[in-house]
């Protein structure tokens, strides 16, 4: 079938009638950029990689279905072949208000979820979700991209939508809500530790240039915040009275 995944069309091959379904959303009718068929080889490797997961998390090693396995595949293969589009995977909670979107990045089990949610309610219609999860960057030297992609978390949040993404914030939890400024030297980290990473060396390469673009092009915050809804306010309120751009921190 022909999807079109942060503005690259490609064909993606599924064995399985539930991935194909998966991926309704994101059909389309142009031509495609290149081809995406998982072998076995890669479904076994999924299931390794799934393996030595649970095994490092302390859980139950589990048999993954083949259709599950295979929607692992597509998404692994997928986010390699897009770097060479200037496409980079980011691991986070995207939303967009007011026309410009903002990621949320934190561990697993932080709260990026809760504090989206936290936003939706404080501000309404202003407020939509890109993706809860694994949203995309579309990345030039002038403009980041943000782009919902299937794969959107546990709570099943996305739109098959854009908007230009202005800032990235670390989450932390913390009593009081407090954000400030980051700087490079610790975005830069973050954006390492929650942006797709690469085996091959060429691919590498190149998702380390465009993280350097990433760097130059939005910007970056740290946040302790609480689960109140005043954590969205102060958020937005720091977010949005800084009207310099980004700038050497």
């Amino acid at each position: 079938m022909l999807i079109e995944v942060a503005g690259v069309p490609l064909e993606v091959n599924c064995r399985y009638a539930e991935n194909e379904r998966f991926f309704t959303e994101y059909e389309t009718h142009k031509p495609p950029f290149f081809s995406i068929a998982p072998t076995d080889e890669d479904l076994k490797r999924m299931q390794v990689n799934h393996f030595i997961l649970a095994q490092a998390e302390g859980r139950q090693k589990q048999i993954h279905s083949d259709a599950f396995l295979e929607n692992n595949a597509i998404h692994a293969l997928l986010a390699e072949k897009l770097v060479e589009y200037d496409v980079l995977l980011m691991h986070g909670s995207a939303l967009c208000m007011d026309g410009a979107a903002y990621l949320f990045t934190a561990p697993s089990g932080t709260g990026k979820s809760t504090h989206t949610r936290l936003w939706r309610e404080v501000f309404g219609d202003r407020v939509w979700m890109i993706n809860d999860d694994k949203p995309m960057l579309r990345i030039s030297e002038n403009l980041v991209t943000a782009y919902g992609t299937p794969w959107n978390g546990k709570h099943h949040i996305s739109r098959n939508a854009s908007a230009p993404l202005k800032a990235i914030v670390q989450l932390n939890r913390g009593k009081e809500n407090i954000i400030e400024p980051m700087s490079n030297a610790d975005a830069f980290t973050v954006v390492m530790k929650q942006a797709l990473t690469s085996k091959t060396p060429s691919v590498m390469s190149r998702i380390i240039q465009l993280e350097k673009n990433l760097l130059n092009s939005v910007d970056f915050y740290k946040l302790s915040c609480n689960m109140e809804p005043k954590a969205a306010k102060v958020a937005w309120q720091a977010i949005s009275s800084d009207k310099s751009g980004r700038k050497e921190r």
